[in-house]
């Protein structure tokens, strides 16, 4: 069983009797709820109230869980279905799959084939710089002459070998020109037979060279064919799933064309029923309107007709009998009498009708007329409400223009206490500047020192390897009994190439000296006997110390 407590005004709605005030000594609870104020619900009273109080969150949480039973229901189809492999979704992917695999396979060649590629690239791009760094270095001035030098010193000994080959063959000639022609006859028919064994050889190969790449071509026309095959099979399947996918888009699209025009029709028969009570409603509110005017209109028609009617009677009783005329002429006496006294109803109700509608017009018109007031007295209130507001927004445009010239004054004592800073800080940056300067001068000197240091190295390196280079050619060149004076006067140290003496505060270089004329001719390197001759003249002395650039 479930309690419920409840308070004395849910007592007395539900029908309880309100019960007599208690004494202190009667049953309560220790909240002060009186036991007879209380109603006692059993289990299914409150699961059927929670039920009623709580049904819209109960509905939407069985909802809930009905949709997502269907989604997982469905998720599940698709899962199941998607790896079925005797389905046309299926085989299409299969065959995707395989494609992807082999065209994996295939993309893994290729990158392998061009990783080889790319070291072979690169061990050649490396050979060429080697070739083209040794090629440069081959082009310099100096290794340039050491070569001239090397060159005239395979001459000389070009020129040796060729005079001792002519004293040779002198020597030899006497009595054996016989002997070397038919040495040669021989030679050369010997010649003429190994020509023929080694061309009948060639075209042996060639036949057998011809033969495999026929049956390689061969070969290479059936892989393509079964390829070729291949594809169209392929391609007609992928043709009989497009014309199946194609017939289906147009089945779903007559499905949705026919959905649309059942649509189409259902929108314009609602739209022409709502026209035709629009219309009928139009009709209705356009008889009740014309009411009075369809009433005058069938009076002078009724009138007509009347008439009429009477001439034609009057025709028809002429040939009647004189007693039927007078029966029928006192008929037509009573029905024209109760047709006037119809027209009189009729037009005391239009009367009566049109009162009305002039009473309501009058009332209306008063109504209009005090609406007219009343909004005339609101805009009166709302003129003078207006011009307090613009009042008091003058006086607040006039304390925003002050607070606004307030903070100009500011802004402008801020912006000369902001100039000033900014002129000091373009001091202290100009100061700082002319330090960076000083500093960035002083460390393009030291670049340039460690620059020209730099270069005295480069140069002592260049030289040690030239001299290394230069003593394995003499060396070689002394073993095959050639005359090294060439190469020793081309190796010897010294960058420039000129006549002059070596600096070695300079790296070594061996600079020219040219003579002060025109012809601009670089200064012997010898020294003769003018040269006491000179100095005697000029100096009146004899001493080995040499003048000028002359040594």
């Amino acid at each position: 069983m479930a309690t419920v407590m409840h308070g004395r005004r849910r007592g007395q709605m539900r029908g309880t009797p309100e019960a007599p005030p208690q004494h202190e000594g009667g049953p309560q609870y220790p909240d002060s709820h009186d036991l007879r104020q209380v109603t006692i619900l059993s289990k299914s009273d409150w699961d059927r109230i929670q039920t009623q109080l709580h049904r819209k969150q109960i509905e939407e949480e069985r909802l809930r869980k009905i949709r997502e039973e269907r989604e997982e229901r469905k998720n599940k189809s698709k899962e199941v279905v998607q790896h079925w492999g005797n389905t046309i979704a299926g085989q299409r992917q299969r065959k995707l799959e395989a494609r992807k695999l082999r065209e994996a396979k295939e993309e893994a060649e290729k990158v392998q084939i061009d990783l080889e590629e790319a070291k072979f690239q690169a061990q050649q791009r490396k050979e060429a710089i080697d070739k083209a760094k040794t090629q440069q270095y081959y082009q310099t001035d100096r290794v340039k002459g050491f070569h001239s030098a090397l060159m005239l010193t395979e001459v000389l000994k070009e020129r040796e070998a060729q005079l001792e080959l002519k004293r040779l063959k002198e020597q030899a000639s006497h009595g054996k020109d016989k002997e070397w022609l038919e040495i040669a006859q021989r030679e050369y028919e010997e010649a003429i037979r190994l020509d023929q064994t080694k061309a009948a050889e060639r075209i042996i190969a060639a036949a057998e060279n011809q033969g495999f790449l026929k049956a390689q071509i061969m070969d290479h026309h059936k892989l393509k064919d079964k390829a070729r095959m291949e594809d169209n099979i392929e391609g007609e399947e992928l043709q009989k799933l497009a014309i199946q996918n194609k017939l289906e888009k147009e089945r779903l699209e007559l499905i949705r064309r026919d959905e649309k025009q059942q649509l189409m029709d259902d929108n314009r028969k609602q739209i022409m029923e709502r026209t035709a009570l629009k219309k009928l409603q139009e009709n209705q509110e356009d008889e009740e309107d014309e009411e009075c005017r369809v009433f005058a209109a069938a009076k002078r028609k009724m009138m007509k007709l009347r008439a009429e009617k009477e001439k034609h009677l009057h025709a028809e009783k002429q040939r009647q009998l004189e007693a039927i005329r007078e029966k029928l002429g006192a008929q037509l006496k009573q029905k024209l009498d109760d047709e006037d006294e119809r027209i009189r109803e009729a037009v005391q109700e239009a009367e009566e009708k049109r009162a009305k509608e002039e009473a309501e017009k009058e009332a209306k018109m008063k109504v209009a007329i005090q609406s007219q007031a009343e909004h005339r007295h609101l805009q009166m209130k709302e003129a003078e409400q207006k011009k307090k507001e613009e009042r008091r927004q003058e006086l607040e445009t006039i304390r925003i223009r002050q607070a606004a010239d307030e903070i100009f004054r500011r802004n402008e004592e801020e912006k000369r206490t902001r100039k000033f800073d900014e002129n000091r800080g373009v001091a202290r940056f100009h100061l700082d500047q002319q330090d960076m300067r000083k500093n960035k001068e002083f460390e393009e000197k030291q670049q340039n020192l460690a620059l020209d240091k730099a270069n005295v190295e480069l140069l002592a390196v260049e030289e040690s390897q030239f001299q290394e280079y230069a003593s394995k050619v003499i060396d070689h060149c002394e073993k095959g009994g050639r005359n090294t004076y060439p190469l020793r006067k081309a190796a010897r140290g010294g960058h420039g190439g000129g006549a002059g003496p070596v600096f070695d505060g300079k790296g070594g270089i061996r600079p020219s000296y040219m003579v002060m004329d025109k012809s601009g001719k670089q200064m012997p390197h010898y020294q003769r006997d003018s040269t006491e001759e000179t100095k005697q003249n000029q100096n009146d002395v004899k001493t080995k110390k040499r003048l000028g650039f002359v040594w």
